[in-house]
């Protein structure tokens, strides 16, 4: 499969030209997602190239990993808003903590990370927007907002930050 990535980058590279663009995104906004594949964040967002920093992770989960990411967005690249996406049909609704247990039980070791699951999408959109607004590494905690996009219909779904 990797090979397969490697060509098409090959016939890529053959059209490809250097659009000139800093790494300052031109909307001055970082987009966490979950790396779910039904997601295309810049066609559901109607996004182009140079236009936002895309965090993804399982579950769109904010980590301490994202916020890092999304102080260097903010203090070295400039960034101002913070858009926040779950979507329906995680398989995060799936998973407990329980899994950390497996992966020990397998491997001899428990991971230091957090599996981040949960039941209730809107809640846990809740939760991210408020570790972003609370995180004292942030600049810019004024414009956050979080959505559930249907893996159905591609929609979005602000939820209520209350």
């Amino acid at each position: 499969m990797t090979d397969r990535l490697v060509e098409a980058n090959g016939h890529y590279a053959e059209a490809f030209t250097d659009p000139g663009m800093d790494a300052r995104p031109v909307l001055h906004v970082a987009v966490v997602a979950c790396m779910d594949a039904r997601l295309d964040l810049h066609k559901a967002l109607g996004l182009h190239l140079g236009d936002c920093h895309t965090i993804r992770n399982a579950g769109g989960v904010v980590t301490d990993d994202v916020i890092r990411s999304l102080t260097i967005s903010q203090r070295k690249l400039g960034t101002r808003s913070v858009v926040l996406i779950h979507h329906t049909g995680c398989g995060l609704e799936s998973l407990t903590e329980e899994f950390r247990s497996e992966l020990e039980m397998e491997v001899g070791q428990r991971p230091a990370w957090a599996v981040e699951s949960f039941r209730d999408v809107d809640q846990d959109v809740r939760q991210s927007m408020q570790r972003v607004r609370t995180s004292p590494f942030l600049l810019h905690t004024d414009d956050v907002r979080g959505f559930v996009f249907d893996v159905r219909t591609g929609l979005l779904r602000e939820v209520d930050p209350a």
